[in-house]
């Protein structure tokens, strides 16, 4: 059976961007990121570490992140990531639904087609947790990772249950 995919969320799980601004998260290396919309760049806190302790947890890799095949430029260097898939969210980018549902689940549950998956996100919410349950036949993990903390050993923990499951 193939692997289990893992989505992957840029702001908040790899960047822990709500930390304290004056203190760099232990273990995180600081880039900074030019944007056309912004005067200052993008300050992103980044742990080089995440990247291999991501790719040893058997799971197929994909962004599911605003900065969309950005990251492949941005993030996964610094990370140690391969270059990644990413889900397309056409449209719906940033788009509010009426119901409540976060605009990357629906895209997430149509690109895992059935499979089983894992998301790791610090923006998903019981209304996304129901949506998942009601449309998406395999087995689901929605991780929520605390954005002034990103991605730590008990989230990793939680994955590797996850992919170890006999669903899998």
């Amino acid at each position: 059976m193939s692997r289990p995919l893992l989505f992957l969320d840029v702001d908040g799980p790899l960047n822990p961007y709500a930390a304290q601004p004056e203190r760099r998260p232990e273990g995180c290396t600081t880039i900074r990121v030019p944007l056309p919309s912004r005067r200052r760049p993008l300050r992103v806190w980044l742990n080089p570490d995440h990247g291999p302790a991501l790719l040893a947890l058997g799971y197929e890799l994909c962004w599911a992140t605003s900065w969309m095949t950005q990251a492949n430029v941005w993030i996964a260097p610094v990370v140690g990531l391969p270059e990644l898939p990413c889900v397309d969210f056409g449209t719906g980018l940033f788009a509010e639904r009426p119901d409540g549902v976060h605009w990357k689940t629906e895209a997430i549950v149509a690109y895992a087609g059935g499979r089983p998956f894992a998301w790791v996100d610090d923006e998903q919410s019981p209304a996304d947790t129901l949506y998942v349950r009601d449309r998406h036949p395999g087995p689901a993990l929605l991780h929520h990772v605390d954005p002034r903390l990103g991605l730590r050993e008990p989230d990793f923990a939680a994955l590797r249950a996850f992919a170890a499951a006999p669903h899998t």
